[in-house]
């Protein structure tokens, strides 16, 4: 069964959202769901929008079906605290690369985005679109829906006591 990506984003990252569900459905296969704004209205509010996505990934994470979302706003920071309100949504924000090369201890190059899947299993990804060209918008989220959760114990257990907190 393909994952599918359900999206959604207020006016600030309206045309940017209406791109990349293009993208993802057209370019990357994937199917999507655009859960809004279906208009831009300069004066809606992103948590009624945010929300619909987020209950529809949280009620998949109950009924065990593999799905992702990309939520996205000017900063991302408030459509991340809306997700993350949902049972069984873990979301991470993403608003650019850092701009040097980080490593880890033992010298191995780290990828933010692969990290969030790698070791937090997130299945939902914020996007604050003031800081990300459309070009870079494709192509994390190509890398963000590329990149696998490997079930490492020691991060399968973390999620697990993730999903107990809330």
């Amino acid at each position: 069964m393909a994952v599918k990506v359900y999206f959604a984003s207020d006016h600030a990252g309206f045309d940017v959202k209406n791109a990349l569900v293009a993208f993802v459905r057209d370019d990357l296969g994937f199917e999507v769901e655009d859960c809004g704004a279906h208009v831009n209205d300069p004066q809606d509010d992103y948590p009624d929008i945010i929300a619909i996505a987020a209950r529809k990934l949280s009620e998949d994470a109950a009924a065990g079906k593999d799905s992702r979302a990309i939520v996205a706003g000017g900063s991302g920071q408030g459509e991340a605290i809306v997700a993350n309100r949902f049972k069984g949504v873990r979301c991470a924000l993403y608003y650019g690369d850092p701009g040097s090369e980080q490593v880890d201890a033992s010298g191995k190059r780290l990828d933010i985005l692969a990290s969030t899947r790698e070791h937090n299993d997130a299945n939902a990804l914020s996007l604050g679109l003031r800081f990300l060209t459309l070009d870079q918008a494709k192509a994390a989220v190509a890398r963000w829906l590329a990149a696998p959760f490997p079930g490492e114990m020691r991060h399968a257990r973390r999620i697990a006591q993730i999903d107990r907190v809330s």
